[in-house]
């Protein structure tokens, strides 16, 4: 009887190690499933790409290069740096970067955004270049549409698009005000997350926050930003939207949002009828001095924008954050009512290293349903843990079996098909070291296969 026992206990720990393997779900916690690496790429943090190769008409330009060694190529050389400046993590100001200011051509960083393309290609948004207004002056606001090779792990940038407004769209001055073809600056917009419906692109903005409207060349063609629904009509804005200037008395209060929490996602009905950006953090409730909150837990607001009538609609849903200070990342929708966001914490690299005194813990992938309680909330119904994804085969070749995804920017997430998911991290170029100290993040592709029902409505 006892070796019957043991036999019978060791089919099932087998077969416990194969459920969970296959991404099923996590008996620790039955909202938790698991997701299995099935693919890995990356792009080099220090790979660069010359501005006057490709900004030299207003159409789209590009004609697609490597930025890491092709197949059977040679490795990229890093660029001679020249600057005084040391670049130094968010998060732990005392590990450095191993990157200097000014750079010598311009970096191709900063994904925060994702779209699945269906062709093998995905379209990625990158947002305004160093993290500020005064740092980002001379980056070029982009999107690039990018074609990854899961099993040489190299990326292979097909195109990229560069915004411009010469039909001065924009209520507004920007750094290129002048110019004929008036391209667009990190100054100018800080943009965080794309849809793209038909043939026109939209973007959402985290100065304003605001919401553009470009064609497919990338000439700007709509702008909006948006009354709040709570505040009798009072524009929501943060600190760097151009209407605000520094108060002349102490204490004036002048924005509702908080610097950098504006439109960080943005998904699309599947009918492609309605936008949904979503701001990245809670709104300052001005009358009642605190952050919108439900019985102390801060939630975010996700609005309604009718893409037919060019207009918000007033409709709006709210997302309850599982720790005050959390934050979201991106959001895409997977079905007519359930969508994908990513929700945060603030911390950088991993537990274990004792020089991140500050680590990453949370980092997850929500499934949300927006057919809300009567209150207005979101339901969420499962995630996938970014800081425990199965990798028996030990896909991304760095000689573990769990790949984790310790960044304090995880920004882009989109459905691929019915059994996997693409995840990729916001590197904040010059600014992030979460894979190890003292060496600038890449730019990593996370290919993750989850059980068909995670994506199903």
């Amino acid at each position: 009887m006892k070796k019957v026992l043991i036999i019978m206990l060791s089919a099932l720990s087998i077969f416990l190690t194969i459920f969970s393997a296959t991404g099923v779900s996590d008996a620790k916690n039955p909202k938790a499933t698991i997701g299995t690496l099935a693919g890995f790429a990356k792009i080099p943090w220090d790979t660069f790409y010359d501005p006057f190769r490709f900004v030299d008409s207003p159409l789209r330009v590009g004609t697609g290069f490597w930025v890491a060694p092709p197949p059977g190529g040679t490795s990229w050389q890093r660029q001679p740096y020249y600057g005084i400046t040391e670049g130094a993590s968010f998060v732990h100001p005392n590990i450095k970067t191993g990157v200097s200011f000014p750079l010598p051509r311009h970096p191709i960083q900063g994904f925060s955004g994702v779209l699945y393309e269906g062709d093998g290609t995905y379209w990625v948004m990158v947002d305004n270049g160093f993290g500020s207004k005064g740092n980002s002056l001379d980056t070029h606001l982009k999107i690039a549409r990018i074609l990854p090779d899961f099993k040489t792990h190299t990326v292979f940038i097909v195109e990229m698009i560069f915004l411009h407004d010469p039909d001065r769209t924009i209520p507004f001055h920007i750094v290129h005000e002048n110019t004929e073809n008036r391209y667009l600056t990190g100054a100018d917009l800080d943009p965080e997350s794309i849809q793209k419906i038909g043939d026109h692109f939209y973007v959402g903005d985290e100065f304003g926050p605001f919401l553009i409207k470009a064609d497919r060349r990338g000439k700007v063609v709509g702008f909006w930003e948006i009354p709040h629904p709570t505040m009798s009509g009072k524009f929501l804005r943060s600190p760097d939207h151009p209407a605000i200037g520094v108060p002349a008395i102490p204490g004036t209060v002048m924005f509702n949002a908080r610097r950098s929490r504006g439109f960080e996602g943005m998904a699309s009905s599947l009918d492609e009828r309605y936008l949904y950006p979503m701001l990245e953090g809670p709104i300052y409730d001005v009358e009642k001095k605190d952050w919108e909150n439900k019985d102390g837990k801060h939630f975010i607001r996700i609005y309604e924008f009718d893409i037919l009538k060019e207009r918000f609609t007033g409709r709006s849903w709210k997302y309850l954050l599982e720790e005050n200070t959390n934050f979201i990342g991106d959001f895409n929708m997977i079905g007519r009512y359930t969508g994908l966001i990513i929700e945060r914490d603030g911390g950088e690299g991993e537990p274990k290293i004792a020089q991140y005194t500050r680590p990453a813990k949370f980092k997850r992938v929500y499934k949300i349903d927006l057919r809300a309680d009567p209150k207005g909330f979101v339901k969420k119904l499962n995630y996938i843990d970014l800081m425990k994804i199965d990798d028996p085969d030990d896909v991304n070749k760095d000689g573990k079996t769990t790949y984790t995804m310790p960044f304090v920017t995880i920004e882009s997430v989109d459905k691929v098909d019915d059994n996997h998911i693409i995840v990729i991290n916001d590197n904040n170029f010059g600014f992030s070291a979460g894979r190890r100290p003292g060496l600038q993040e890449d730019t990593e592709l996370a290919l993750i296969r989850v059980p068909p029902q995670f994506l199903r409505e």
